[in-house]
């Protein structure tokens, strides 16, 4: 049975184990299948607004990103670099997302071994915001990296972090047979004991 795009919805919203948790990051989720609908340029300028106020080492700022909205060249580009199964279902977003991030300090030109953290940061702040505005994000591992930087010209200095989604969530019978299931199916966490730590391997007592 292909549950309803609201169904899907409300059965991916997070079960906290504790209280108090801001119902954005409960809600927020990575769906697959995208509508076709496009998101206006205002939206899209809030949404990398909210990515600029990210915190970074040194307030280095290291992210860029590559955007490209659906039918310009630079979508065409980034999904040209995606592998086949993640283009089955990511091209029906409006807007493809190519991240990277400066891997060297501009004060003094030494290695910033935390450029890629703080991307993730933004890119946090990226998903959070637009699951706010009702806007889905999903981060995609799966594209070729050496294909990306060359069609780019991304410099040796920048790393590549993923590749980005942004759109409407969609209805999910618009999905193969495998996908499917995954967005049909509850969203799990590993329990705070096996990521929270007071010594190595060793829970935190939290109270």
């Amino acid at each position: 049975m292909t549950l309803t795009t609201s169904e899907v919805h409300r059965m991916k919203h997070a079960q906290p184990s504790t209280e108090g948790v801001l119902p954005v990051i409960l809600e927020r989720w990575s769906p697959r299948a995208f509508v076709d609908r496009d998101i206006t340029p205002l939206d899209l300028r809030t949404i990398f607004e909210a990515a600029r106020w990210a915190p970074s080492s040194f307030n280095e700022q290291p992210w860029r990103f590559i955007v490209g909205r659906r039918n310009s060249e630079t979508y065409k580009k980034i999904a040209d670099t995606l592998v086949p199964a993640n283009q089955a279902w990511a091209l029906n977003a409006p807007v493809l997302i190519l991240e990277v991030a400066k891997t060297r300090f501009s004060h003094n030109d030494s290695p910033n071994n935390y450029g890629i953290h703080d991307l993730g940061a933004a890119d946090g702040f990226i998903t959070l915001q637009a699951a706010s505005m009702g806007i889905a994000t999903h981060q995609m591992a799966g594209f070729d990296q050496a294909k990306a930087r060359a069609t780019f010209a991304i410099p040796e200095a920048y790393a590549i972090g993923s590749v980005m989604a942004l759109g409407y969530q969609g209805d999910p019978s618009t999905l193969g047979e495998q996908h499917r299931a995954q967005e049909q199916s509850p969203r799990s966490r590993k329990p705070l004991s096996e990521i929270v730590w007071s010594a190595w391997d060793r829970p935190a007592d939290l109270g």
